[in-house]
């Protein structure tokens, strides 16, 4: 095993360890749904404001729960090879640091949201915060094994913010957009689970794959995996999308059932990760086939 040391890259700028604690990659993926909620929620444009700040205080306030994850999390990191090298665990940053630095961020997107946007987009954005950073990573990641399904509503928020930042509402249309993201967390983080079992065991926590079996959580990722085909059907049913949505979800939907399915019946160990990193780009390209539809209203509310 590689000692703390040997893990920490030399010459690292400071700047670049702080931009790790925010999860970016991650971030990225909620920043993106955020912006797709944004631009849906107007028949054309939507207001300047709502784009730019909305969207600038959710990515802080992501960027926030990420650290404090950090932070929480750092004597499981240290027992994950995938997690060792992170900031904290390798010694790049303490803990004050890490903590100072996501109260700037935190403090800086609630500003953000309540006097550049509105403050039902910062209550709904502290709430989700603090249902990631604290709920999730505190007790429902140690508590059970269902804890991804349970947390998964944090994660599945940014298209409601991003819809709020506009409308200042809670719109039906923004809940099922949430709904999708609820639905896809399970699968996607379960083969991720899959992959990494040996390593959530040794760190004592409850994934399924440890507390279940491979094969339990296999079929859940299959199952899961035919209920989000079903739920990525209703923005077209509702009429909120049109034909070209329904032709990409289609073809992504029976991408992901292949790969569920093979996970399923083989055992072959790249699989779990190839799931894992084809889910990523599915929910990429379902919410970009929601965008495209949207700019395209010949398509809208068309049944076939």
């Amino acid at each position: 095993m590689a000692t703390t040391s040997e893990l920490v890259p030399a010459g690292v700028p400071v700047w670049r360890r702080y931009l790790e604690l925010t999860k970016p990659k991650v971030v990225a993926l909620i920043v993106f749904t955020a912006i797709v909620g944004t631009l849906l929620a107007s028949p054309g444009w939507p207001p300047l404001e709502a784009l730019v700040w909305g969207n600038l205080g959710i990515a802080l306030a992501s960027g926030c729960a990420a650290t404090i994850n950090h932070v929480l999390d750092r004597r499981i990191d240290e027992q994950m090879a995938r997690t060792r090298a992170r900031p904290l665990p390798s010694g790049q940053l303490t803990e004050r640091k890490a903590l100072i630095f996501a109260a700037v961020l935190g403090i800086t997107a609630m500003a953000i949201l309540s006097f550049l946007v509105n403050l039902l987009t910062a209550v709904l954005t502290f709430v989700s915060l603090i249902g990631y950073a604290v709920i999730y990573t505190v007790w429902l990641k140690r508590a059970t094994s269902q804890n991804i399904v349970i947390g998964g509503a944090a994660g599945a928020a940014p298209p409601v913010l991003g819809w709020a930042a506009v409308t200042n509402t809670i719109d039906p249309n923004a809940l099922l957009l949430f709904l999708i993201i609820f639905i896809w967390t399970p699968p996607h983080f379960w083969a991720l689970a899959i992959a990494r079992r040996d390593e959530y065991a040794r760190a004592g926590i409850p994934m399924l794959p440890v507390t279940h079996g491979l094969a339990y959580t296999r079929l859940h990722v299959l199952l899961y995996t035919v209920l989000l085909f079903v739920v990525t059907l209703m923005p077209f049913l509702t009429h909120m999308s049109g034909l070209l949505y329904l032709t990409i979800a289609l073809v992504l939907n029976v991408m992901f059932l292949y790969y569920a399915l093979a996970l399923k019946i083989t055992a072959r160990q790249e699989l779990p990760m190839r799931v894992f990193k084809f889910s990523v780009k599915y929910l990429m390209w379902l919410f970009a086939a929601l965008l495209a539809d949207h700019y395209l209203p010949t398509t809208q509310g068309v049944m076939p």
